[in-house]
Parts: structure tokens; C-alpha cells; sequence
């Protein structure tokens, strides 16, 4: 039987009186997770649903898409919900109901969450053969609605995955010195966690599955309206594993030294540079 109700085909609707309840006899375990506030939920979404989202599964990047492929995000592709199978938009936008909301709520602790109706980020991803995402705090800052970015859901849509075939989500310690939990992206298996600058959490290991599939995943991001002219807005936030071969993120760290330091006008003036030789390149 799921964690989760809903039903096996649009609409999804997660019934709000059963939502209203569901998560509280888990929120003393998240709050004392190490290393930081987490919780993985098996079986968490109907398997015919799962099951969709799987067969639904985009064979090619769309306008929004993002691919990367350097250092620190090796062979990775983000697919934007607008852009996916009317199904499975459906269950996205149950994603972001008020329910499904309170559910993680009341799991995590953390009142006023709002969903990203522009899904910043989120969405189905999916890294291929030999790619990898580095250990890595999450950017804080949602620019457009100006919320603070606050917990992290990810749902795993791989098939009799085991940890030989790699993407293993990692949490590390915030100060980088040991690595707290392996967990193995079997499917339909969720992963909620708080996101702060020190929530360290990445599949740094290489997907090596034997028969050459991807690790795919939902990507969900809930933030609150708790953004203000004190906090300062920071990138993703990569770290290197000790005694690694993890690449420091120089780009990111230059960027920030510019926006920290230098004078905003000037800072303009050198990012338009830079822009400049990038789209050269």
C-alpha cells in the first residue's frame, strides 16, 4: 500500500482531511535526522501513478530544458512540467495544492510553505551514464516571487536500482567531514529534506547502471516569504568531498567575490564582459 492517496489518473486529487493528519508521526524523526532535518518515505506514491510518471518520461529536452556538463553537474538534464504529458502536468500542479502543501508541513515542521508555480529548477531530471552531482548546498534565493528556498522533495523513478549502479543521494555533514547517509534511488522512493547553507547533499557517485539507463527523478522545491534585504542571495554552493578528486567550483566562487566586493556598477560592467566571451566560446 503507498505512503500517499490519490487517484490512479487525472485529476490527482489529494484529499485535504486525509492530508491534514498524514506526515505528523514522522515529524519528531525528521526533526532529529542526521545530519540535518530529512526523511525517505518508500512506496510513497501509488505504484500506478509511479508508473506514469516512468512511462511519461520525456525521450528529449523542451525549451525550458537545462543539460549540464562540467565538474560539478556531469550529464544532467532538467525537463520543465509545462512541457510534459498532460498527465503528467497533472500531478505537478497536485504537487503545489494546498494538500499536498500541508502535508509537508506537517512532516518538516515548517508553516507558510508555497509552491513554485514556476517550478525554478524543478521537474523531472535525469542524469545519464557517467554523470554525477557534486555535494552541494541549494541556491536560497527564488528571484521572481523573492521567497527563501526551504525543503527539498525529490521522488526516484528508477527500477530495481542497487547501489552498484551509482547516483546514491548523499548527506554530508556541514562541515564536509563525513558523509551521514547513503540512500539508493530505488523507485518510488522519496526523499524530503530542509534546505539551509549547510545542508550538504549531492549523487557525487557516477550512474554506472550495466544496461545504460539513467537515473531520473521528480525534482519538488517549497519555499516560505521569509526573504528580506538581510539575508544574502547565494548560487548553488558546491563542496568538494575530502580526499576526492571533486573539483573546486571556481566560477561560482569568482562570481560572488565580484558581487561581494566589487562595486556594483563595475560588477555590471564585468559580467557584460563576461557574457560577452561566453556566447563567443
Amino acid at each position: 500500500m503507498s505512503y500517499l492517496s490519490t487517484n490512479a489518473e487525472p485529476p490527482f486529487v489529494f484529499d485535504f482531511d486525509e492530508m491534514k493528519e498524514k506526515g505528523l508521526e514522522r515529524a519528531a524523526a525528521y526533526a532529529s535526522a542526521d545530519p540535518f532535518p530529512h526523511v525517505v518515505i518508500d512506496d510513497f506514491l501509488p505504484g500506478a501513478v509511479a508508473e506514469m510518471c516512468l512511462n511519461r518520461f520525456p525521450a528529449a529536452p523542451d525549451p525550458d530544458s537545462f543539460s549540464f556538463d562540467r565538474d560539478q553537474e556531469r550529464f544532467k538534464t532538467s525537463y520543465h512540467p509545462d512541457y510534459l504529458h498532460p498527465e503528467v502536468r497533472a500531478l505537478f500542479y497536485a504537487f503545489n495544492s494546498r494538500p499536498f502543501i500541508r502535508f509537508v508541513e506537517n512532516i518538516t515542521g515548517i508553516r507558510g510553505l508555497i509552491a513554485d508555480h514556476y517550478f525554478l529548477g524543478g521537474g523531472f531530471h535525469e542524469i545519464r551514464t557517467g554523470g554525477h552531482l557534486s555535494v552541494h548546498a541549494d541556491f536560497n534565493h527564488h528571484k521572481p516571487l523573492g521567497l527563501e528556498r526551504r525543503v527539498n522533495l525529490l521522488i526516484y523513478l528508477n527500477k530495481d536500482w542497487s547501489a552498484d549502479h551509482g547516483g546514491q543521494l548523499e548527506l554530508w555533514r556541514p562541515d564536509m567531514s563525513a558523509r551521514a547517509q547513503s540512500i539508493v534511488p530505488g523507485f518510488n522512493r522519496c526523499a524530503i529534506f530542509t534546505t539551509t547553507g549547510e545542508s550538504m547533499h549531492g549523487n557525487p557517485e557516477p550512474v554506472a547502471h550495466p544496461a545504460g539507463v539513467s537515473r531520473k527523478s521528480i525534482a519538488l522545491y517549497y519555499y516560505t516569504a521569509t526573504w528580506d534585504e538581510t539575508k544574502t542571495g547565494r548560487t548553488t554552493q558546491f563542496r568538494a568531498r575530502p580526499e576526492s578528486e571533486d573539483k573546486v567550483d571556481w566560477l561560482v566562487r569568482n562570481n560572488e567575490f565580484i558581487n561581494d566586493f566589487v562595486p556594483p556598477a563595475l560588477a555590471r560592467s564585468i559580467f557584460r564582459i563576461k557574457r560577452k566571451l561566453d556566447s563567443r566560446r
